[in-house]
């Protein structure tokens, strides 16, 4: 398994890729853009509902970039889960 990247690197990636986000998942974007990873709280959230927030809110967000980082981020997600990270 490769390394993981960190979600600050994808929150600027999405910025970059996604150049008119949606309303509901600005403020999950710019929270990726403090976190390390999904195991990193944020406020009283944690980083895992952070990234579950996004990927809700990014229905709308289309595209190989997309597809690509939401896979990236489920796959994130899954790996915690199983207590991998």
């Amino acid at each position: 398994m490769s390394e993981q990247r960190r979600l600050s690197t994808i929150a600027r990636e999405i910025s970059d890729n996604w150049t008119n986000p949606y309303f509901g998942a600005v403020p999950y974007i710019a929270a990726m853009k403090e976190m390390s990873g999904v195991r990193d709280p944020y406020g009283l959230d944690s980083g895992e509902s952070i990234v579950y927030y996004f990927l809700s809110n990014a229905r709308n967000w289309r595209g190989e970039a997309a597809r690509r980082i939401k896979a990236e981020l489920n796959d994130m997600l899954i790996v915690a889960q199983r207590g991998d990270i």
